[in-house]
């Protein structure tokens, strides 16, 4: 009996915080934008007319300015990434049976079985069309029988584009394409293979898969796997629903404001530690609380996404105050993200950013090493719950 194909679409919004910034500013459009942080800052995105000079996101902000001296520089619309970000994923959501959310502005579609109902292309197309009505937004679009071969041909399509690569003609795509076009191949890979000869997909397609092996062990296996167009279409629809969460419920009942934000730290930078284990950013916080008499109640917030222990903080403290009834007794606490995505280049979007992020992991491997009871922040008491 044969296999049901697999339908994978992969949906890639263009450059999306330049998208975001020229929408909000449309004095930018057609101009070299950059966005990131000033100075000792990275480019976090820029568009086509910036990469023309040769900048590239991950770029310190200096090289590019020193290469395009009239890009204009901008984060101003910030607040509003996380906003657009949810604004295509419910559009997505209540379009198809199945999908994952694999970045802030990256989605894979399980489009299988619908050719069943639908022409599986044109429902990809249609909603294509439908994300950039709606928001205003250019998004490219690749579709395969696999993940790695849709987003492939998204890269293809980009600018703001549409490919299918039909059943069949994976090897017909693919081998013509450098190695560097494989996703995971960085700088360091494509030197090693281009050392043994292999400068296309195709070269690696000839190569004996044993040989593969000996040169880049077990992902010379999987690059093997990938030349011939085999690939996997299983997409993580549990994204959404995943969460970490850490309570306490205390010995004895607490009214005292000092402890309660104490405990309230505790708990989220245990919380954001998982979360940086696990490299991942939360999108949505939520606090508990349960008072003596155990009656519990939550308050729930959606957040700019994030990994940083003081914009974390920050927010839990504001949900308590907002949801504690003041001089109730606490019996328990509790703090939980959830509406994960992983950590990406986005962390890098201002200046102080990355160095934040990488104090935290730091201070993560100290705690590991030698117990959390280490290292501790101040509790910041002035701003009491009203």
């Amino acid at each position: 009996m044969n296999e049901a194909k697999k339908h994978i679409a992969h949906f890639d919004l263009d450059s999306f915080f330049v998208s975001v910034e020229v929408l909000n500013n449309p004095s930018l459009k057609g101009k070299p934008v950059l966005v990131g942080g000033y100075e000792r800052g990275v480019v976090a995105a820029c568009n086509y007319e910036a990469r023309k000079y040769g900048i590239h996101s991950a770029m310190p902000m200096k090289k590019a300015m020193q290469l395009c001296p009239h890009a204009i520089i901008t984060n101003a619309s910030r607040d509003q990434y996380s906003k657009f970000s949810r604004w295509v994923t419910d559009i997505i959501a209540a379009k198809v049976p199945q999908f994952e959310k694999a970045s802030i502005d990256e989605f894979y579609i399980d489009l299988s079985g619908m050719d069943k109902f639908f022409g599986v292309s044109q429902y990809a197309k249609e909603l294509r069309q439908h994300i950039m009505a709606e928001t205003g937004l250019p998004i490219s679009c690749g579709l395969s029988s696999a993940r790695f071969i849709s987003k492939m041909a998204t890269n293809e399509a980009k600018p703001n584009g549409f490919l299918e690569i039909p059943h069949g003609k994976e090897t017909d795509f693919l081998w013509p394409l450098g190695i560097e076009k494989i996703n995971g191949v960085g700088k360091q890979t494509e030197q090693q293979l281009k050392s043994f000869g292999l400068y296309t997909i195709a070269d690696i397609a000839r190569t004996p898969i044993e040989v593969m092996e000996r040169i880049a062990g077990k992902w010379g296996e999987s690059l093997w796997h990938k030349a011939h167009g085999r690939g996997s279409a299983e997409i993580t629809t549990d994204w959404e629903q995943k969460s970490m969460s850490h309570e306490n419920t205390f010995d004895k009942d607490h009214t005292d404001t000092e402890f309660l934000y104490k405990e309230l730290v505790r708990l989220t930078e245990k919380t954001a530690f998982s979360l940086r284990e696990d490299e991942k950013m939360t999108g949505c916080i939520t606090v508990k609380i349960r008072y003596s008499n155990f009656e519990t109640m939550s308050r729930q917030e959606t957040v700019d996404y994030t990994a940083l222990d003081d914009v974390l903080i920050a927010k839990v403290k504001d949900l308590f105050n907002k949801a504690w009834q003041k001089g109730r007794p606490v019996r328990l606490l509790g703090v939980r993200f959830s509406h994960m995505i992983p950590i990406t280049t986005q962390m890098s979007l201002f200046d102080n950013n990355v160095e934040k992020l990488n104090l935290y992991k730091a201070v993560d491997d100290i705690k590991e090493r030698f117990g959390s009871k280490l290292v501790t922040k101040a509790v910041n008491t002035a701003k009491k719950a009203d």
